[in-house]
């Protein structure tokens, strides 16, 4: 007779141990965070004993992205459906793995149904933020452009490839002979080796490859974090090619822009991912508690570059910390965006103005920091960024952007960023939601309009913050 999961007796000794280790923690600390006796997880980590489901639950409860990478057990497609339909932020509390486990035993068919229900309304989801993208710019007449196709094909994604991350990094790890990223001179060193001459010129392009000539011109003027990029960029262009060509054949982007742009993103993407080996880059990233700064300096990558490559941290079984990303410009277009922790934010334009993205495109260089209820029931730490792109003329207005991360409040004690918010102060937290056309906040006096599916009345004896009522 088959065992079910529910049954599985569970030995665990490595991983706790790297899961110990990890994270810096004596066997007393970690027994104290159990609620067990050092002796008791001394003979859990030596495989005397095996895990019991109430500790299950308290080391998902404690590690969730170390317990979801653990290799000792796969999950069953349906447990691993309804985990995930019972972790929605629209849901304030998830149930414990071990009942999940029980209904998709002893009701197969139930868990099934369900599961698919869960897709159904997170398709349905998706398919209103669609047409509030669509109402905020004016494309309700036709499809998706190609950068649309391509932004949607990286989410589907979970913004990670396996063979060309992989390949980037044995790359970038070739390189940098011990150090944590490559530096100019080993960068340079790889042309040189292939013949390509390399030259530096104050040229109005980031860069410029002749292929017959094999020669890279390189614009002198960019910042060092980008002169890296951009020679990052063409070493993947040139060493990842097949790797890259298979990725867009298989892809299911119809429109030939399209198929462009991902060769593109694809190759940007590897680029990081040599400048910022992956797993470097993850052990770092823990170490560091997220501080960006610190990470920028460790791999000489800029901000945004070290932001952007948090988001792809998603390699089966050696996870990062699942962030939101993205970049936003004065006009509140959302430039790059990303979400591997379920986060729903505007797709492109229209987002909640109470977001503390506005405020921080306006005022370069500076942390700002916001606490987030959002509409749907999760709450989430958000960092905000300015930066300033200065251009080459006093003709050229600069380009302003800000750079937003944001994470779970339960992953808070993993970023140095939380540590001066006071999290167990309700006022604290901003509500925000999607956007104004599907957020269901009745009392917001932000609202630009009204949501989409309620009717307003107007009383034009009176008026409050804003100039209608919104119909229950």
């Amino acid at each position: 007779m088959e065992t079910s999961p529910a049954q599985r007796r569970l030995y665990a000794g490595p991983f706790l141990k790297n899961l110990r280790a990890a994270h810096g923690l004596r066997q007393a600390e970690m027994a104290a965070q159990l609620s067990i006796s050092p002796p008791y997880l001394s003979q859990l980590e030596s495989d005397s004993r095996p895990l019991t489901p109430r500790l299950m639950a308290r080391l998902r409860t404690l590690y969730p992205r170390d317990w979801a990478d653990r290799t000792d057990t796969p999950q069953e497609p349906v447990i691993e459906s309804l985990l995930e339909a019972t972790r929605d932020p629209a849901l304030r509390e998830a149930l414990p793995e071990d009942q999940i486990e029980r209904i998709a035993q002893q009701h197969p068919a139930f868990a099934a149904q369900f599961a698919q229900l869960y897709r159904l309304y997170r398709s349905n989801a998706q398919r209103l933020e669609a047409v509030d993208e669509a109402l905020g710019s004016d494309m309700l007449s036709g499809g998706r452009l190609p950068w649309e196709e391509v932004r949607d094909w990286f989410n589907r994604a979970d913004n990670y490839n396996h063979l060309i991350d992989t390949g980037a990094e044995a790359i970038g790890l070739s390189l940098a002979d011990g150090a944590p990223s490559p530096d100019t001179a080993r960068l340079s060193e790889w042309f040189t080796q292939r013949g390509i001459s390399l030259r530096f010129d104050a040229t109005s392009l980031m860069r410029s490859y002749d292929e017959s000539g094999k020669q890279l011109v390189l614009n002198a003027n960019q910042p060092m974090e980008s002169l890296r990029f951009q020679m990052a960029f063409q070493i993947c262009a040139i060493a990842l090619a097949r790797e890259i060509r298979e990725t867009v054949e298989a892809s299911d982007l119809t429109m030939q822009t399209a198929r462009h742009l991902l060769t593109v993103g694809l190759t940007n993407y590897a680029a990081g991912a040599l400048l910022m080996p992956y797993r470097g880059f993850r052990d770092a990233a823990r170490r560091l508690r997220h501080d960006v700064d610190r990470l920028r300096q460790i791999f000489s990558v800029s901000f945004e570059q070290a932001c952007h490559r948090l988001s792809t941290l998603q390699r089966p079984h050696a996870r990062g910390t699942p962030v939101f990303f993205c970049k936003i410009d004065m006009g509140g277009n959302i430039t790059k965006r990303h979400a591997a922790n379920g986060l729903q934010l505007a797709r492109f334009s229209g987002a909640c103005p109470l977001w503390i993205a506005h405020e921080a495109v306006t005022v370069p260089e500076r942390i700002h920091l916001q606490l987030a209820d959002m509409a749907e029931g999760g709450r989430y730490v958000f960092l905000a960024r300015g930066q300033l792109k200065p251009s080459d003329s006093y003709f050229l207005p600069p380009r302003r952007h800000a750079l937003v991360l944001g994470w779970e409040t339960s992953l808070a004690s993993d970023f140095v960023y939380a540590d001066t918010l006071n999290m167990g102060c309700e006022e604290a937290f901003t509500k925000i939601g999607v956007s104004c056309r599907i957020c269901p906040r009745m009392d917001c006096h932000q609202r630009a309009y009204p949501p989409n599916e309620k009717q307003i009345s107007i009383d034009t004896r009176r008026r409050g913050p804003i100039p209608y009522d919104i119909c229950e």
